[in-house]
Order: structure tokens, then sequence, then C-alpha cells
């Protein structure tokens, strides 16, 4: 898989696409799935280009996975979870579908279903909604 520059996560980066911020440094940015497979699902990127894993620079794949612990914790107390699904999957045959390296976390509820991964929009009403919670829980 090579990378596209205009993939979404790419837009989103440089401002040309929309996205429901919850965090950002210098390295990274988290923000809200806008086809979560549970409320709260949150997705993690290194600002440096990179189709997968194994193409993300060290020093920004390590930024990266901090900020994704930092989240997990952040969304496993906001969204109330016993569990955090985190998921990185490289290329299409492994289920990418952005040529952008990203992580995602998503949370985990005994008995309740999941929606299929990028299958049905959400409200983005509740999509800010459970980024302010999980905002917060950030803050703590």
């Amino acid at each position: 898989m090579s990378y596209d520059p205009n993939n979404i996560f790419a837009k989103i980066l440089r401002g040309e696409a929309p996205c429901v911020k919850v965090y950002e440094d210098d390295v990274t940015l988290a923000f809200m799935d806008i086809m979560p497979q549970t409320d709260g699902h949150v997705l993690i990127i290194p600002k440096a280009a990179g189709a997968t894993l194994m193409d993300v620079p060290a020093d920004a794949l390590q930024a990266t996975i901090l900020t994704t612990q930092r989240l997990a914790r952040a969304v496993k107390t906001a969204m109330q979870a016993p569990g955090i699904y985190v998921a990185q999957m490289n290329g299409e045959a492994a289920g990418q579908t952005v040529p952008h390296c990203h992580f995602h976390v998503i949370p985990r509820h005994p008995g309740r279903s999941y929606r299929d991964h990028a299958t049905t929009m959400a409200d983005s009403a509740v999509l800010e909604a459970n980024a302010q919670k999980i905002r917060a829980a950030l803050a703590e």
C-alpha cells in the first residue's frame, strides 16, 4: 500500500477536511471515528506521512503509541468501559481502509453488539458529546 497524500487523514491534517478533534500535540492527532464501531471510538494518527506501521519514522511512531495509550485510558474512563480494544491494520488485506497509519481505540462492554468497521456514519452531535467526555477525562 503506497501513501496517497490526498487520503482523508492527510486532508484532516492539512485542515482541508473536518474532524471532531479529541487531542493534538506536535506529532499526533486524535479524533472521533465518523463510522464508529461503538460510542467513544477514537482514531490516533501520526502527523508524519506513512501508509502503514512499517512506513512511519520511529520517533513519530513512538509518540503515536504513547498518545494511543493516553487516549485508551481516557476513553476507558469517559465511556465507563471495562475493556479497551486497540486495533492497528496494515494494508488492504488486513482491513486498512485509509492509507495513513492509524490506531483505533474502541471501548468494549460485555454483552453489547458492535457495528462492523467503517459501515455506519454517526451523528455529529453524538460524536461531539463523546469527544467532550473524553477530553474531560484527559484533563483529569
